[in-house]
């Protein structure tokens, strides 16, 4: 079982290319998996994205690089608590409505302007709190 493409809606790309500017981060596959995984971080179901146009795609090698396996086995494992039958369609739908919410969560957040606020924000942990535990 796996995932071929990550298809991201225009809204996604616009979303996207904001939080490229803002952080610096100039790969988009870079910026989704940090989506997906502050999505499933969230104890909520996230709402399927929208229908319509998808322009970008992104393979599910480029997404996933080497630890493409990891995230496709978090993917499973959320679909199992939410109690989702664990198929190939499921496990796709529900990676594309994950990765669309974290990237409706960072963009959302004007805090989210530097790679560490990145950090700060999918951790919880604060740069200064790090600093003070020695982290």
């Amino acid at each position: 079982m796996t995932v071929e493409t990550v298809r991201i809606t225009k809204q996604g790309r616009d979303q996207l290319s904001k939080l490229k500017s803002r952080t610096g981060i100039s790969q988009w596959n870079v910026l989704c998996r940090w989506a997906l995984c502050l999505s499933l971080s969230e104890a909520s179901w996230p709402r399927p994205p929208s229908a319509g146009e998808r322009p970008i795609e992104i393979a599910w090698k480029t997404f996933g690089g080497e630890y493409a396996d990891l995230y496709l086995a978090l993917v499973k494992q959320r679909c199992a608590r939410d109690g989702l039958e664990v198929t190939d369609q499921t496990v796709t739908d529900e990676l594309h409505a994950h990765v669309h919410r974290g990237i409706a969560y960072l963009a959302g957040d004007p805090n989210v302007k530097t790679i560490e606020t990145l950090v700060a924000k999918a951790t919880g942990v604060q740069s200064d709190e790090r600093i003070a535990s020695g982290a």
